[in-house]
């Protein structure tokens, strides 16, 4: 396998014959077939698998378990790209993205919502009250406030104080690769699969978005098949990292369809990851990591750059383990 440095200095002209190892690799597969479990992406989703775990174990369904998971950093002002505390836009607003789906193939979402500290419950009314499957802004806001939501402020003096002066440096908005390593104890969306003792699948996703993103920018979090993609029949998938990427190559949904055809969890992240660098010339300035789940129990995960790690709970596991990269430190 070329270096990381060769791969860099020849990816223009390689990149449409790419060959990426298909070995198994450490770390990237799950002992299998444990049911309850609860899977999600970075160190932020080990006390919300916690939660989880606590509606699983009592026999509760994995819609209920994904929900009551992420509100946890929905809720926790340290964790600052999910919630309530967040990095604001570049207006200095805090806007939210949240989507959730089930094994039935039923989704609801919501996009740039503002003042509700709990996007993910929201956008569970969403699928389970309206026809639609994903309201935006002030309609979303309005829903919200209609169904008992209230309304609050979500941009913590810290933050405030982080976007002032942000503000006065004049500086503009730039992608950060692995931004949970950047500021303080930051991280990045949280995605979350898991299968009830019934065997049923569900996904939930959330965040605040890019820090000081234009104000309005959406990305794929809240978008089914792009950030959040469950299949009954065969498993599920979230991602994280730089949505626009994900966007552009519909990510999870991906994911799930490599597992369709036969592909581990692992497996199928890493054709994601594939995808990604065939299709999006700038990809080694960027990170994704996608977190895979199939109905055996099993679960796996790639990435492009070292750092995206995730978060595993069942009967007899719970840990925190490192993603592969294509990108490995050299």
């Amino acid at each position: 396998m070329q270096t990381r440095r060769s791969f860099i200095k020849k990816s223009t002209a390689v990149l449409p014959v790419i060959c990426f190892s298909n070995q198994v690799l450490a770390g990237a597969v799950s002992d299998g077939g444990s049911f309850p479990v609860v899977i999600s992406t970075w160190n932020h989703g080990l006390p919300a698998n916690q939660a989880a775990w606590e509606v699983l174990v009592k026999g509760g369904s994995s819609l209920d378990a994904v929900e009551a998971g992420v509100r946890v950093p929905e809720a926790d002002p340290e964790v600052i790209t999910v919630g309530y505390g967040g990095i604001p836009d570049a207006d200095g607003k805090v806007t939210l993205d949240a989507c959730i789906m089930d094994e039935k193939g039923r989704a609801g979402s919501v996009t740039f919502l503002e003042h509700i500290k709990h996007p993910i419950s929201v956008a569970r009314l969403v699928m389970e009250k309206t026809p639609h499957v994903m309201l935006s802004g002030d309609g979303a806001l309005k829903f919200a406030l209609e169904n008992g939501f209230k309304k609050e402020n979500l941009l913590t003096p810290k933050m405030k104080a982080a976007w002032k002066k942000w503000k006065k440096e004049k500086r503009t908005f730039s992608t950060k690769i692995n931004i949970e390593n950047q500021l303080l104890e930051n991280h990045d969306t949280i995605g979350m699969l898991a299968i009830d003792k019934e065997g049923r699948l569900s996904g939930a996703c959330t965040t605040s978005g890019m820090g000081y993103k234009l104000h309005g920018r959406v990305g794929d979090s809240p978008i089914i098949g792009a950030g959040l993609f469950v299949d009954g029949e065969v498993g599920g998938a979230v991602a994280t990292g730089s949505g626009e990427l994900v966007m552009k190559t519909l990510g999870s949904f991906l994911v799930v369809e490599m597992m369709r055809n036969g592909k581990s969890p692992s497996e199928a992240c890493e054709e994601a990851v594939k995808r990604i660098a065939k299709k999006i010339p700038d990809y080694k300035n960027h990170q994704v990591g996608f977190l895979a789940l199939n109905l055996k129990g099993e679960y796996g995960s790639f990435c492009i750059q070292p750092g995206f790690n995730y978060a595993v709970k069942n009967g007899s596991t719970e840990k925190l383990i490192d993603a592969e990269a294509w990108f490995k430190t050299l």
